[in-house]
């Protein structure tokens, strides 16, 4: 249930007329469109027509509890709020001291009693109510709307001389000087456990938005003196600390709540060099800039000699100094004093972990560019022929004889390829629809491969896959052809005095040579 409270009191003087106002009162029940923190620390907001005009009459209360001192006899919503009009009951001792009150104005504010059938949260944390059902309205002394007021005050009134209306006591009241207990009148509450059918959310319990009020905890003695009193008192001090207990929320502890952070870092970036494991990297020679790799480009002769003491086949050797630049890869960032001393993990730690990764990445893309540029000798590969395993037998036999004879006897034992191609290999099937590398392969597979593993074979080679290839890259051959060089120097750090920091660098010879391309057959799709 939802409790809406406001101010300010202004009473009616009877007209010309004869006849005597009623006991009644008008005002504002609720606002549209303002936000206010109820009872419980919840903050709400009622659209416009979100409180019905029509429908059982809503009961008049005192501070939302006892039995009804009246009824709401008018509802109409207005684009500031739903305004509302109440009757107070006649002969009702609670109803006359209540009027007598508003008369005074020592009441002044009103708080509307309403179940939530249709609302949502908004991004603070607002409840938003579209729909509800009104329930009461109670006289109360402060509010949780400031508007939510009562504007005139109708008492049953007789004119004096001077032609003012002015309370008059029940004389029924007067006259007796011990008053008879009325007996209670059969009143229904509204049974506020009992949720409607809801759109948006269920309200399992009423809300009461009425303003939280200031409650002194009793001392000690007070509550232990209560406590051996026991009966009403002791259940009434009992209800009244429960309901002043204060709502700590996370808002207002922000000093004492940490923020904890779960270990290790997450970093997705993978540090694989496919191409780079897959030849593997030779030792680089320590001194100069440039070093020389032999390589024996002309052979010795051989032949059937034609005649006994006649001279032997002439022949030549012919080693060629393949000249090899080193070059140097690396990156380097500065990091603060204070953040190298206060960070949890340590940012250094952190850093030179990334800096692996870009590192092992970025050299195995240029192992991987010089590859491709570097495979010279070429072979057509219909690209609609990709998912068709006979071609896939066919260009590769192919590829491997034109090896076999311009390598000088050499066999090509992997298959390099890019995500795209290796993709069409994997899908590959046979006319039954079976994988055509599974697996957990037969004994007559063509090899095994899965989306999850890095390696496997497809036709007895070693398939490399590698994201750093460019596009519909496929290529044949013996990785022997192919060498790279590699120094690592991994990482250095110098500090720097003047700015409190400290730069840290993470670096690395490396360089590729293709020394023997009639080892490789690159595809070109057409």
């Amino acid at each position: 249930m939802i409790h809406l409270k406001a101010t300010f009191v202004s009473i009616d003087a009877a007209a010309d007329n004869t006849e005597a106002p009623k006991r009644s009162i008008t005002g504002l029940a609720v606002p549209w469109n303002v936000d206010a923190t109820v009872l419980g620390g919840q903050v709400v907001r009622f659209l416009p027509g979100s409180l019905p005009e029509t429908g059982p009459a809503p009961k008049l209360l005192e501070e939302h509890a006892g039995l009804p001192i009246g009824l709401v006899t008018e509802r109409v919503s207005t684009e500031e709020g739903m305004m509302f009009t109440a009757k107070l009951a006649e002969n009702n001792t609670r109803a006359n001291d209540a009027m007598a009150l508003l008369t005074m104005g020592a009441i002044d504010a009103v708080s509307v009693g309403a179940i939530p059938t249709q609302f949502k949260y908004d991004k603070n944390g607002t409840m938003v109510v579209s729909k509800a059902d009104f329930v009461e309205i109670s006289l109360v002394t402060a509010g949780a709307f400031s508007d939510a007021r009562i504007y005139d005050v109708a008492a049953t009134a007789q004119r004096t001389q001077e032609g003012v209306w002015v309370e008059v006591p029940n004389e029924q009241e007067e006259e007796e000087s011990t008053p008879t207990p009325t007996p209670p009148t059969e009143e229904k509450e509204i049974p506020m456990s009992e949720s409607p059918e809801v759109v948006e959310a269920t309200v399992p319990t009423p809300i009461f938005a009425t303003a939280k009020r200031e409650f002194k905890l009793p001392s000690a003695a007070e509550y232990i003196g209560a406590y051996l009193a026991g009966g009403s008192a002791f259940e009434q001090m009992h209800a009244n600390i429960r309901a002043a207990a204060p709502d700590v929320t996370t808002a207002d502890t922000p000093g004492v709540l940490p923020t904890p952070i779960v270990s290790p870092v997450y970093n997705n970036f993978v540090g694989r060099r496919p191409v780079v494991d897959a030849v593997g990297v030779k030792a680089m020679p320590g001194g100069g800039k440039i070093f020389i790799r032999p390589e024996v480009t002309t052979h010795t002769s051989m032949a059937i000699q034609s005649a006994e003491n006649a001279a032997l086949q002439a022949g030549t050797f012919v080693v060629f100094n393949n000249q090899v630049t080193k070059n140097t890869y690396g990156g380097y960032v500065t990091i603060s004093e204070q953040d190298l001393d206060w960070t949890d993990p340590n940012i250094l730690n952190l850093v030179l972990d990334d800096m692996g990764r870009i590192y092992a990445n970025q050299t195995d893309d240029v192992a991987a560019d010089a590859l491709v540029a570097g495979a010279t000798t070429t072979q057509n590969f219909a690209s609609a022929d990709l998912d068709n395993p006979e071609v896939w037998v066919a260009e590769i036999a192919e590829a491997a004889s034109t090896i076999l004879t311009a390598s000088n006897g050499n066999l090509p034992t992997h298959l390099f390829m890019a995500p795209a191609q290796w993709r069409s290999l994997l899908a590959l099937s046979d006319t039954a629809n079976r994988p055509l590398f599974p697996q957990i392969g037969p004994m007559n597979a063509f090899g095994d491969l899965a989306p999850g593993q890095y390696d496997g074979t497809a036709f007895g080679l070693k398939v490399v896959v590698d994201r750093n290839f460019a596009s519909s890259t496929l290529i044949l051959g013996d990785p022997s052809g192919f060498e790279i060089f590699e120094t690592p120097k991994g990482a250095i750090s110098i500090d720097n005095p003047s700015t409190l920091s400290r730069t840290l660098a993470f670096r690395g010879y490396f360089a590729t040579l293709m020394i023997d391309p009639s080892k490789f057959v690159k595809f070109l799709f057409v």
